[in-house]
């Protein structure tokens, strides 16, 4: 089975975002036995959580139930616990990429948009202090790299 973890700061709006839209299109491919999908975030302060409400009425306008999802902090274990660990902005990608070693089993962490977004935006901006408008562009910016991050691991199934 092929796992892959979608890393934010809060794990209440982008990752879980990610999370929900990659989802549902590993559920729409037929893959759900084959692709494990989880999300987590380098901070702790919403552990237990559900999504920011305005990041799960984003969602659901575009066919997307974030609902079951709960926050967690992601470990160090995570790293060799998953196949992809895709950070949404640098600043995560830090923290993960502190406990990566190179070690058999271990997983790179790699900014999402850089490994399978496309257009100048290499981060998911966090929309958490802004509008309506933050959460559908972090939709937009996600569901192209989840299609593309799916057919990747298509080709490798």
């Amino acid at each position: 089975m092929t796992s892959v973890l979608f890393v934010c700061l809060g794990n209440i709006c982008r990752s879980p975002t990610a999370h929900g839209v990659f989802q549902h299109y590993v559920d729409q491919a037929g893959l759900r036995d084959h692709i494990r999908v989880d999300s987590a975030g380098t901070g702790d302060w919403h552990i237990g959580k559900t999504p920011d409400a305005r990041s799960q009425q984003a969602a659901k306008r575009r066919g997307y139930d974030l609902s079951g999802l709960r926050a967690r902090q992601v470990t160090a274990q995570d790293l060799n616990q998953f196949d992809y660990v895709l950070a949404m902005d640098r600043s995560n990608l830090q923290v993960l990429n502190s406990w990566y070693r190179g070690e058999a089993g271990q997983a790179e962490p790699q900014l999402f948009l850089q490994a399978f977004g496309s257009g100048d935006e290499l981060e998911v901006p966090d929309p958490y202090y802004g509008g309506e408008q933050g959460f559908d562009h972090v939709l937009d910016l996600i569901e192209h790299a989840s299609a593309e991050l799916l057919r990747d691991i298509q080709a490798r199934l």
